[in-house]
């Protein structure tokens, strides 16, 4: 039976940009909790490992030295005066500087290596899963949206020194466009890189548009599918399920990379989407049966948004479970209830593993005008990838053989 790695280490709690900001390490401590709670990490299919921070020169592989070296300054004293950290990225706002800093970012960078390296190199695992990383907006040479180091990208740069000619299909389902994920690869044709996220119109980082397909060599291999705000669940899995396995299918990568971002869900307050827990479970059986079908049964999984401790770690949660084929009931214990009630009483109790869209549903029923420009909306976007996308991906592919 094959079985799924899950990355873990309470040093995850150092990539902390401080109790104000968004993006809190207390999501993982929470999602944590669940797992064991939930007993999923008592499975047979499941092994624990713990990661290793990534070299100054895996880091290299991506970033340029002059930004590591920035990075290195501000983490030891970041009131370097040396160093102006506004040339990065950094500083006040999204990517505020902390002290180690560094150490924090190369270990979660080290934790997707990790995972990329046992679901690759050990035929005995289908999955591995960095609930830490998913850091798609850093840029080569700056920090962007909450990301300090790409852990994504320097673990598929890592792939591909094992082996230089490996085809990888990255696919992200953060509400916010994975433009550095893109960038980065946005002139190689063995990384195909899919984005479903809310249109750049409405959200950080406005970019993921339609228009965006790579370059050189690369063109073709860069889809997106902006998505219109309060798209549901029915709308979205529409879309979800008729474009990816085709995507997939066509493209036929040696491993499937995704980044798991669940800000997506219809109350996050960062995001305007539309989407319920409920969703999660059809996406993550969706990306589970591509991943075997297309991708060589091989699956690494990594985190992503999400800025509501309560639901961000029964998201994960619902994704960890159908990797290790496990089929949860909807409820949550009793313990963990109160261990968000204690962390977390600013927002809703949850009491159920997943919810349902009722209140989007019941939105759109009362304005029947918009739900049907947005299904009109979104069956355009099928037939962009029917018409366009699918018959471009297959021409460059012959042309490249």
């Amino acid at each position: 039976m094959k079985k799924t790695a899950l990355i873990y280490t309470t040093e995850y709690q150092k990539y902390n940009f401080g109790p104000d900001h968004p993006l809190r390490p207390l999501r993982i401590e929470l999602t944590y909790s669940l797992f064991r709670k939930l007993s999923l990490l008592n499975s047979k299919t499941l092994e624990i490992l713990t990661p290793r921070p990534c070299t100054e020169e895996e880091i290299e592989l991506v970033h340029t030295k002059e930004y590591i070296n920035a990075v290195k300054k501000l983490s030891v004293n970041p009131n370097d005066k040396s160093v102006n950290p506004f040339m990065y990225g950094l500083g006040p706002g999204d990517n505020p500087v902390f002290k180690g800093m560094y150490e924090a970012s190369a270990l979660v960078c080290g934790a997707s290596v990790t995972a990329a390296e046992k679901v690759w190199t050990d035929d005995d695992f289908r999955a591995a899963f960095n609930p830490a990383g998913g850091l798609h907006h850093a840029m080569a040479d700056k920090a962007s949206g909450f990301c300090i180091f790409n852990d994504i990208a320097v673990a598929i740069k890592y792939l591909k020194k094992l082996k230089e000619d490996i085809r990888i299909a990255y696919v992200d389902i953060d509400c916010h466009h994975g433009d550095g994920v893109q960038s980065i690869f946005y002139k190689d044709p063995n990384v195909l890189t899919v984005s479903y996220h809310q249109d750049g119109r409405y959200l950080f980082p406005g970019t993921g548009f339609i228009n965006e397909r790579g370059e050189d060599r690369g063109e073709g291999f860069s889809i997106n599918f902006p998505l219109l705000p309060n798209t549901n669940n029915k709308m979205y899995l529409k879309i979800f399920r008729t474009t990816l396995p085709k995507i997939l299918e066509i493209y036929a990568p040696d491993i499937l990379i995704t980044q798991l971002g669940v800000d997506t869900y219809y109350k996050d307050p960062l995001t305007q989407m539309g989407l319920s827990l409920d969703a999660y479970r059809h996406i993550a059986q969706t990306l589970k049966t591509c991943a075997f079908e297309f991708c060589n049964n091989k699956w690494l999984a990594i985190g992503g948004g999400g800025y509501l401790l309560s639901v961000v770690p029964r998201a994960w949660t619902i994704f960890l479970a159908k990797m290790l084929d496990v089929e949860l009931k909807n409820e949550l214990p009793a313990s963990w209830i109160e261990e968000v009630k204690k962390k977390a009483p600013y927002e809703d109790t949850p009491y159920s593993l997943w919810d349902r869209d009722d209140r989007i549903e019941v939105e759109l029923l009362s304005h029947p005008e918009i739900a049907k420009k947005m299904i009109e909306y979104g069956n355009q976007l099928i037939s962009i990838n029917e018409e366009k996308y699918l018959p471009d991906l297959e021409a460059k592919l012959r042309a490249l053989s």
